[in-house]
């Protein structure tokens, strides 16, 4: 096991940078991006001096909108070595909730692109800060935005009024003495924060978690161990940047090893496909519904990937069809599986290539180095044994600092012993192997029996005419909860029908298991990130079966 190591963001790109200054550091295949270690670096430092002369100090906060654009990866490293912090931005916000995050975030700046897919961001904006466009760059005054004075706009055509252009942030930082920008580097300690990450939230306000230097460097850097990644490795990633499957499962863990990154500005099927062969890529993350995608594309075979080795699959459970699938089709013999959570940096256990591939389909992998992980029982507190369900549990470096001004919620998520609490299901065997069973709010309760989905879940996916499958509850006068499963079909031409699922659950399943609902679709709701939203799934299934008048028991 590897020591932890104290190191910033910043002052690890620097070294990287002096190891291999002339390795390929960052290629985009879809624009002019292809920069060595050496050169990142140093548009890297051009950038922080740009942030220093805008005004930008230590402990300031600069929120990010945008995809995975070369300028996201620069603002990271760029606020990392100044001190400031990293506001993650999910791109499907719309105003609501971009007003939400800037005003909680105490965001002092905004970097952020034209938009992304329905979402007209400079509109947004705009609507949000009507009065933007009558201040010059850098004075905007907002008593509703207190803290907010520079937006950057990162993108073709004419700046908006009232923004600053990114090539407008490279040239301000040569006025900056390199003196003065390293006072400010070399003040910087790993402890301190460097990332703010805003929690999906199905319920409530989405929460800040408060991330340091010393949490994602060090997670990133086990995550890479476990895949063997060295400076030979080509990483493409095609999860988002925002979230810490993006910033720390791929960047840190590809910073920490001095990996290659090839990122994919939007997750496509055929543009992850043209990489992965045309770049030689050696690993590519994703959540299942991206490896279903490329796995069902028409054009998958027309693809060769001679030297796609590992990779992780992660971000809602895995089902055991699809990774059976990664390995026999796409050659990714040494695919992970991570579980965790943006409040553990994110990971809290892991496969490494060396586990059986029985144990990498079948497990989520073992505790992570230097983190301590139990099954605790969720009424009691009590730690139980090996294959007894309960709720995870993890304590060690890669907890988080806390929810930014959240003291209640951050005591309810870790306790005094500083044990966070995830609040999901999970079971143990004698190995320390953990499997993930359900969220504990996910739990279905059927006449008072209790019905994990995830287990009706792996029987569908085993269904030649099913190709993706959440089973979620929804309310009943009767029983309190009854089971729906929402299936998207392999093909609809195929007769897959409402009674053909039933039948299926019906002879391999216990009875009180067979959903009394199946909805049909083309695609699941998901958040940005990946994770699919199964309070939507169960908000359709009330509106589809007319269960308004049972929903209204449950909530009287």
């Amino acid at each position: 096991m590897s020591e932890l190591i104290s190191i910033t963001v910043g002052a690890l790109l620097e070294k990287v940078a002096k190891m291999y200054p002339d390795d390929q550091a960052v290629k985009y295949t879809d624009r002019p991006f292809n920069m060595t270690w050496r050169q990142f670096d140093d548009e890297v430092n051009r950038i922080a001096k740009g942030f220093l002369a805008m005004g930008i100090r230590k402990g300031d906060h600069v929120a990010i909108w945008a995809t995975n654009v070369p300028e996201w990866l620069l603002t990271l490293f760029a606020t990392a070595k100044i001190g400031a912090v990293l506001v993650t931005v999910n791109t499907n916000y719309k105003v609501f909730e971009l007003e939400y995050l800037l005003r909680q975030s105490d965001s002092k700046a905004l970097v952020m692109i034209k938009g992304f897919k329905d979402a007209d961001y400079v509109g947004i904006v705009n609507e949000l800060c009507p009065t933007l466009k009558d201040f010059k760059p850098g004075e905007y005054d907002n008593p509703m935005l207190p803290f907010l004075k520079d937006v950057v706009y990162v993108g073709e055509g004419p700046t908006p009024a009232g923004m600053y252009a990114w090539d407008d942030l490279r040239q301000m930082g040569d006025a900056v003495p390199e003196e003065e920008f390293r006072a400010v580097f070399d003040s910087i300690d790993p402890q301190e924060v460097v990332n703010m990450q805003y929690t999906s939230g199905t319920t409530g306000f989405p929460k800040g978690v408060m991330l340091t230097h010393f949490n994602i460097v060090n997670n990133g850097k086990c995550i890479g161990d476990c895949m063997r990644f060295s400076h030979e490795d080509k990483l493409c990633i095609c999860v988002p940047f925002f979230h810490c499957f993006g910033l720390v499962l791929a960047v840190m863990a590809a910073l920490t090893h001095a990996t290659s990154m090839v990122p994919i500005e939007t997750y496509r099927p055929t543009e992850v496909l043209k990489a992965l062969q045309n770049e030689e890529c050696t690993a590519v993350h994703g959540v299942p519904t991206m490896f279903i995608a490329m796995l069902e594309h028409p054009t998958f075979y027309e693809y060769k990937f001679p030297r796609l080795r590992t990779g992780i699959m992660a971000g809602s459970p895995c089902p055991i069809k699809v990774m059976q699938l990664v390995v026999d089709k796409m050659g990714m013999r040494e695919i992970t599986i991570t579980y965790g959570q943006t409040e553990a940096s994110p990971a809290c256990t892991m496969t490494t290539t060396e586990d059986s591939l029985d144990l990498r389909v079948a497990t989520v992998g073992r505790a992570m180095p230097h983190v301590e992980t139990k099954i605790v029982d969720p009424e009691t507190g009590e730690t139980l044994p090996p294959y007894q369900q309960g709720e995870f549990c993890a304590r060690g470096y890669n907890v988080m600092r806390g929810y930014y001004k959240m003291e209640e919620a951050t005591r309810q998520a870790i306790d005094e012993d500083g044990w966070l609490h995830t609040g999901d299901l999970a079971m143990v065997d004698e190995n320390g192997y953990y499997k993930i069973t359900g969220r504990i709010k996910d739990m279905i309760i059927r006449g008072g029996e209790n019905i994990y989905p995830k287990e009706i879940e792996e029987f569908l996916y085993t269904h030649p005419l099913v190709r993706d499958v959440q089973v979620v509850g929804v309310p009943s006068k009767q029983y309190g909860e009854e089971i729906m499963a929402c299936v998207i079909p392999r093909a609809w031409e195929d007769g897959l029908d409402e009674e053909e699922i039933k039948r299926a659950v019906r002879e391999n399943m216990a009875r009180h298991k067979v959903p009394k609902y199946v909805l049909f679709m083309d695609q699941f709701p998901m958040t940005a990130s990946g994770k699919i939203q199964k309070f939507k799934l169960r908000e359709m299934g009330i509106e589809k079966f007319g269960l308004q008048d049972d929903a209204a028991v449950e909530t009287a």
